[in-house]
């Protein structure tokens, strides 16, 4: 079941029933591995072994490919043709095309920074895609977090779905009233600004009453507070957290060793 106002997938799963934290800690531990580490291969055999495997652990393999299709891939497939073919390193010249003279160094630079972009959005994309915004908010808060903190959080990973779903909602009414944002190019141009307008001040409205809301709720009330939520931390969860740690510190000491 998908939530419309997040990206997240419920699934019945091993992934899913982790605590947030601990997801979070995964996501942050394959970043700065995939960035210390100085083995050039790591980011890509992070991805294969370790961010592939998990988007079939937590059962959205469906979700986390229309990602990659979508987004991830022409994202970095751009930054990589962009750095292959414009990064001043080295002079074993591949081809030469006019002005453009991409050279071995510069597409093994490119190639690796476009693995370790890859890593990243693919580490928070199964992130979103198995954690509930409102789980990864009360379990932060529980730990100490101060609400607003954890408020811009939540609210910076359900802004875009928020105004996809509103967006949706606008398109579908304005159809109805006869505007066409099915036909030429120019005519769907045109039938943008219909559909901008009550976006942008539907937006802003919503974010009016989503304050006067959380004020009402005491949101900020220095009283403690508790939650409908009681977030599972087991000992898996902490032992992986530790086991991340673990593996990040001996990354950052084979990066000093080795330079």
């Amino acid at each position: 079941m998908h939530d419309r106002l997040s990206f997240y997938y419920q699934r019945d799963s091993v992934l899913h029933r982790l605590n947030p934290l601990t997801k979070l800690f995964l996501v942050f531990g394959l970043i700065l591995i995939s960035f210390i580490s100085p083995i050039y291969w790591t980011p890509h055999v992070l991805l294969l072994v370790g961010i592939i495997p998990l988007s079939f652990i937590g059962k959205i393999t469906r979700e986390y490919l229309n990602a990659i299709l979508r987004v991830i891939l022409p994202a970095t497939t751009f930054l990589f043709v962009m750095q292959a073919l414009f990064q001043p390193l080295g002079h074993n010249e591949l081809f030469r095309i006019w002005f453009l003279h991409p050279t071995l160094e510069s597409t093994l630079f490119a190639f690796r920074n476009a693995a370790r972009v890859f890593a990243i959005a693919s580490s928070f994309t199964i992130f979103l895609l198995t954690t509930h915004p409102r789980e990864l908010m009360s379990d932060l808060t529980r730990r100490g977090l101060p609400p607003q903190i954890a408020y811009v959080i939540i609210s910076t990973l359900q802004i875009l779905p928020q105004m996809q779903a509103k967006a949706q909602t606008i398109i579908s009414a304005q159809r109805s009233r006869g505007l066409d944002t099915q036909s030429t190019f120019f005519k769907r141009i045109g039938s943008l600004f219909p559909l901008v307008g009550p976006l942008v001040f539907g937006s802003l409205v919503e974010v009016e009453e989503r304050a006067i809301a959380i004020e009402a709720r005491g949101f900020t009330s220095t009283r403690p507070k508790t939650s409908l939520y009681e977030i599972p931390d087991t000992n898996l969860d902490r032992t992986l957290r530790w086991m991340l740690i673990v593996l990040v510190v001996i990354t950052i000491a084979l990066k000093l060793w080795l330079s």
